[in-house]
């Protein structure tokens, strides 16, 4: 699939995405009020460690790193995103700044969700926030697995 934007049914690729698919519609329909498709050029990135996390993307088409800056060592993958997979957690708690730098290994097309909004619907409507808190922690644990592997890629199992 190349990485397009004409012709995408924004409503259609974010009820099909892996994090709102098992929403309810109402609650589908209420996320792409505040959504956007948005194409990042291979290289390009998409926040910095720090930045204050205002969005969050639903990746479509493409890969997208997830580094950190290890002094000395330069930029490392912590992680990597593909389709159907979501980039970003750090909008859902405070101080809402983001943990990582994200970086498009290939071209991506991504559905960006407005973060600050979806806080908004959630202090307003707590089954809402409380569906997508569970979409988030689902993220989170992923994120949590995949450092696992990795670290014992690097560091192995012990004998205990």
């Amino acid at each position: 699939m190349t990485a397009s934007l004409e012709g995408t049914d924004l409503h259609a690729a974010l009820a099909a995405h892996c994090f709102t698919r098992t929403l309810s519609p109402s609650f589908v329909d209420r996320i792409v009020e505040h959504a956007t498709l948005r194409r990042y050029a291979q290289d390009e990135v998409l926040f910095r460690e720090g930045a204050s996390a205002t969005e969050f993307h639903l990746v479509l088409e493409g890969r997208v790193a997830i580094e950190t800056h290890a002094p000395g060592r330069g930029s490392q993958v912590v992680d990597t995103v593909e389709p159907c997979e979501t980039v970003g957690w750090s909008w859902f708690v405070p101080p809402y700044r983001w943990l990582f730098d994200a970086r498009a290994v290939t071209d991506v097309v991504a559905v960006n969700v407005d973060a600050v909004a979806l806080r908004g619907l959630c202090e307003h409507d707590p089954a809402f926030g409380y569906a997508l808190m569970q979409q988030v922690a689902q993220v989170m644990l992923e994120r949590m697995r995949s450092a696992r592997v990795r670290l014992l890629d690097m560091y192995g199992t012990s004998d205990r």
